[in-house]
């Protein structure tokens, strides 16, 4: 089995994501292999939280400049992971 906090990256913190968070939805980059049932199992067991919904997202490569030399951002994937309705928030973002 693959060790959990290999597959979360980290944490996306924005405006949006901040809004999320007060239905308890939490947003994560996440390893581009990973599928839904394996960032599940991950974050229940980093977090010991129960998890309801796992909704994933590729975001594509975006093409950047620097100078005069061209070249792409690296494609990442995003978790949105929805928490049971009896589950308590995670810690991690309290502060935010």
């Amino acid at each position: 089995m693959k060790n959990p906090r290999d597959l979360i990256k980290r944490p996306i913190i924005t405006e949006q994501t901040s809004d999320f968070m007060a239905n308890k939805r939490y947003v994560f980059e996440v390893d581009i292999r990973a599928n839904k049932t394996e960032i599940k199992d991950a974050i229940q067991q980093i977090f010991k939280v129960k998890v309801s919904k796992v909704n994933t997202m590729r975001m594509p490569a975006k093409p950047k400049r620097y100078g005069r030399y061209n070249g792409y951002t690296s494609e990442w994937k995003k978790a949105i992971v929805q928490l049971s309705d009896d589950s308590n928030e995670l810690e991690f973002f309290e502060t935010v």
